[in-house]
């Protein structure tokens, strides 16, 4: 199926799609902060987590269900396949590549779902609070927490919720 857009007006539409602060990452953020936990936004390592607890090592992304190829809700697009099957597919080398680099560097790494932020945000809160609570050394998978169906299929990522 042919694109119902100029190629103008869908750059124009795509150029608007944030890649952060978006207001799932925003409405993530002020319940964690309710909590009482203290964040850095994108701080300055590999990947540029969502959400970083710097003194806990503790790097949280959260990860859209279109841009990172969710098992269960990912649609394909119908139009200029080879490209996006090309972009999906480097998005999800790369978040590979990045949990790996942060987990030698000593850093727990949790990914989460978009659509578990958005159906299961109050079990995703309380697991990040269990995961900043504990004391887990360092870089090392958290024991007891049951993985998502949809979850990314790498050594040392955690998929929460």
């Amino acid at each position: 199926m042919a694109d119902i857009f100029s190629k103008h007006k869908r750059s124009q539409i795509m150029s608007q799609i944030k890649s952060k602060n978006t207001s799932l990452e925003l409405d993530f953020r002020r319940r964690l902060w309710k909590e009482g936990l203290r964040y850095k936004t994108h701080y300055a390592i590999e990947g540029k987590p969502d959400i970083a607890f710097v003194s806990r090592r503790i790097a949280i992304f959260i990860d859209s269900c279109f841009w990172h190829n969710c098992p269960s809700h990912f649609r394909k697009p119908s139009s200029n396949k080879q490209y996006w099957d090309k972009k999906i597919k480097r998005n999800a080398l790369r978040d590979k590549n990045v949990t790996r680099i942060l987990t030698r560097e000593g850093w727990q790494v949790l990914r989460f779902w978009e659509h578990d932020i958005i159906k299961k945000q109050e079990a995703c809160i309380k697991k990040v609070k269990k995961a900043y609570h504990s004391g887990v050394v360092k870089g090392f998978p958290l024991k007891g927490f049951p993985l998502s169906k949809a979850f990314y299929n790498f050594n040392s990522t955690i998929i929460l919720c």
